[in-house]
């Protein structure tokens, strides 16, 4: 189990550095601290109220309500994710932000028992909250969906996305137009298009004048992969040198160490752990 989670945590880490350039590696997870916060962060949430965050109905609805309590208790580890570094800002996107409304209310609950300690972190959404399924608009892109098609993954090969936009729900109307409340489909094209170019959603629609959704799908299909392309073979180049990810881990964790476990020896003290 321990090699499982490490071959997982090189692949993770191979696309987070494909992303991140700068000379300090971001933390890393294997860091003790996060899960030890978790435990007394559980300790001061009701049960109904994880019970009503909507992933949690959402996914044991698909799990014919036979969900665990890993999973009921996973934003409260999220929450002690943040906490441990005293973060003040947190980027996200807009189905994560029930679970940072928990976050908050967690940090506050804290405060007012134990003192001011924790700040209370802010949401930062960006331009496109929301990436939506390929084959159910309705719903948002998610890479455990059982429907391999709805997802587009970074490494994914140029086939495999152009096969993923041609099976692409839209609608019977063949012209691009930007409307969610009436063309789920054809919108989420349109909004994946204009997240990958740069291009305002209105840019895109304007540029897609007389082009019939067949053929823009493959359009979008086009600058999705011109855009993965570099980050693909960075990807596919980090993977190669499993020496170098490995002290990148090893780095990450030591350094995330380092920040939480002042922030979780108080704590303890302030709860009278210690």
């Amino acid at each position: 189990m321990a090699l499982l989670s490490m071959r997982k945590a090189r692949g993770c880490w191979s696309v987070i550095r494909a992303f991140h350039k700068g000379p300090e590696p971001p933390p890393a997870p294997q860091v003790s601290e996060h899960t030890q916060l978790n435990w007394i962060l559980t300790c001061m949430v009701r049960l109904p109220r994880l019970q009503h965050l909507h992933q949690w109905k959402a996914k044991t609805a698909k799990q014919k309500h036979d969900g665990t309590v890993g999973l009921l208790t996973y934003p409260v580890l999220q929450a002690a994710d943040v906490l441990s570094y005293k973060s003040t800002h947190v980027p996200v996107g807009e189905d994560q932000i029930q679970h940072m409304e928990l976050v908050q209310d967690l940090a506050q609950g804290f405060n007012k028992k134990y003192g001011e300690f924790f700040p209370v972190p802010k949401s930062i959404l960006t331009s496109m909250k929301k990436v939506k399924s390929l084959r159910d608009p309705s719903s948002k892109m998610s890479k455990s969906d059982p429907d391999k098609l709805a997802t587009i993954r970074i490494t994914d090969s140029p086939e495999e996305i152009v096969q993923k936009f041609r099976k692409a729900v839209t609608d019977f109307t063949s012209e691009v137009t930007y409307d969610p409340a009436s063309r789920e489909g054809v919108s989420n094209m349109v909004s994946i298009h204009a997240a990958v170019t740069g291009l305002t959603t209105e840019e895109v629609v304007r540029r897609s004048t007389g082009i019939d959704t067949a053929r823009y799908k493959l359009v979008v299909a086009d600058a999705v992969i011109e855009k993965f392309a570099p980050i693909k073979n960075e990807i596919e180049k980090l993977k190669m040198d499993k020496e170098y990810l490995e002290k990148v881990l090893q780095a990450g964790s030591a350094k995330a160490k380092e920040l939480a476990y002042p922030v979780l020896q108080e704590v303890k003290k302030l709860v009278g752990i210690l």
